[in-house]
């Protein structure tokens, strides 16, 4: 019987048993959460609502009890009769981030069990420009990696093949890479690996291009951005990967003009992961048909509308997530910041909810002078074509001015400048009155994120 990836072979964790492998308590504990999650993902809404409904009435008691700024907020309720229905659930206030960042650490439980283990901190980027601090667990910890575990699964990734990784906050070593022996913990813990790579992206795109291209390795990791720049660069030296089977984005929104990108420049398709850092890994793409499956055992995930009411099918809402797990910081009905586009169900046949597209915050929305309201879309082939542009950002500062950002091999004429408002303009659906600015670079965030477009409007 001949296989196209090799299978995936736990690892023993008993000396002279090599298989069928016995792990260790570790491994056992997340390949018991992972045969869970293989039943679960065929369940129908109604099932996943009861089990989600247990879970919630454990974390409201607790956040009740032990959680000083829902002891205020929540005093009357009662988790064990007063939810019932998710009607009932969505009649609770929402969690906003400037909530978060004003009550501070009144939302971190003064009890959190022990049996959750030790607790970590964690710090949004603030690409929002609201970075907020939360607590996790180790029962966190154990979520996010065997989430990561599924997707592995689902995409069918061989796990004996290397893996790069190119990533704003590490490494910091010499030459700005690191060699590691596994794809990392949570991975390695449960199935032998081959090796792990990465440099740090705030190197030149040159040098990230030759690095990839010299190592050539199975799978790539990185935003999307980035890999955009090395995908460009490649196509421009004619450089190609023999290996490359799949590009694994994170932490920024993939365009279409990405994935094609990354076809002609690497030969290989795209898989997404939306996540975030406060609550982990919200939803996967699923191989089947490109649509992203909510990870609803770990997260209650609810797209409203501006009434607050469930959004459908191909209507587009704001992203509100409860972490069913987080008794450290429980964070409830909190909106995250994200607009996403609900999906019809897959055909995968899997029961887990649908998001059709994840269409970023809200401050990545233009704004028109009439009120409305979308996310604009300027692939770079339209103003690159143009002028000798490298990079650029948009930057709404009032209703009706946009300042285009450019870094330019040169000044542009009048021409080429008339051109390229002429198509941004286009491209917004609205005469703005746009005001070129010239720069050297465009810096990312902290995280390495880099935003095409910027909304200041309130």
């Amino acid at each position: 019987m001949n296989l196209e990836t090799p299978p995936n072979i736990p690892v023993s964790g008993l000396n002279g048993v090599a298989w069928p492998a016995i792990p260790q308590q570790r491994a056992a504990m997340m390949m018991s959460l992972l045969y869970q999650l293989e039943q679960s993902q065929w369940w129908d809404s109604d099932i996943m609502w009861q089990h989600q409904l247990s879970q919630l009435r454990l974390l409201l008691a607790h956040a009740v009890k032990t959680v000083p700024y829902y002891k205020q907020k929540y005093s009357s309720l009662d988790a064990s009769t007063d939810i019932e229905t998710l009607e009932q659930w969505q009649q609770l206030p929402l969690l906003t981030r400037a909530d978060v960042q004003a009550a501070g650490e009144q939302l971190y439980s003064t009890a959190t069990p022990r049996e959750h283990g030790n607790q970590h901190m964690v710090q949004t980027s603030g690409s929002t420009g609201m970075p907020i601090k939360v607590k996790g667990t180790e029962v966190t910890r154990i979520f996010w990696q065997a989430l990561n575990l599924r997707d592995h699964l689902w995409q069918q990734r061989d796990f004996s093949g290397t893996l790069m990784a190119l990533r704003a906050e590490r490494p910091d070593t010499p030459g700005n890479i690191a060699r590691v022996k596994s794809w990392g913990a949570g991975v390695d813990i449960v199935y032998p690996t081959g090796p792990g790579i990465g440099m740090n992206t705030r190197t030149d795109v040159s040098v990230q291009a030759k690095f990839l291209r010299d190592e050539d390795p199975e799978y790539l990791l990185s935003l999307p951005t980035n890999l955009k720049a090395l995908a460009m660069y490649f196509l421009d030296q004619g450089w190609q990967l023999n290996r490359l089977r799949q590009v694994r984005c994170y932490g920024e929104n993939v365009s279409e003009e990405l994935r094609d990108l990354c076809h002609q420049a690497f030969g290989a398709e795209v898989c997404d992961v939306y996540s975030a850092q406060e609550v982990g890994q919200i939803a996967q793409q699923c191989h089947e048909q490109g649509n992203y499956h909510i990870q609803s055992e770990n997260l209650l995930v609810e797209v409203l509308d501006e009434q607050g009411r469930q959004c459908q099918p191909g209507e587009i809402g704001r992203v509100v997530i409860t972490s069913l797990h987080n008794f450290a910081t429980p964070l409830i009905r909190y909106c995250l910041g994200d607009y996403a586009e609900v999906g019809e169900p897959c055909i995968c046949g899997r029961g887990l909810p649908v998001l059709k597209r994840v269409m970023g915050r809200q401050r990545n929305m233009i704004v028109l002078p009439d009120g409305r309201q979308h996310y604009p879309s300027f692939p770079s082939g339209g103003w690159m074509d143009i002028a000798p542009l490298k990079q650029m950002q948009l930057v709404q500062e009032t209703e009706d001015t946009v300042i285009a950002r450019v870094v330019s091999e040169r000044t542009l004429n009048d021409s080429e400048q008339g051109e390229l408002v002429s198509y941004l303009q286009g491209r917004f659906q609205y005469p703005f009155n746009i005001e070129l600015e010239y720069c050297d670079i465009i810096p990312r965030s902290k995280a390495g994120k880099f935003e095409d477009f910027i909304s200041r409007l309130d």
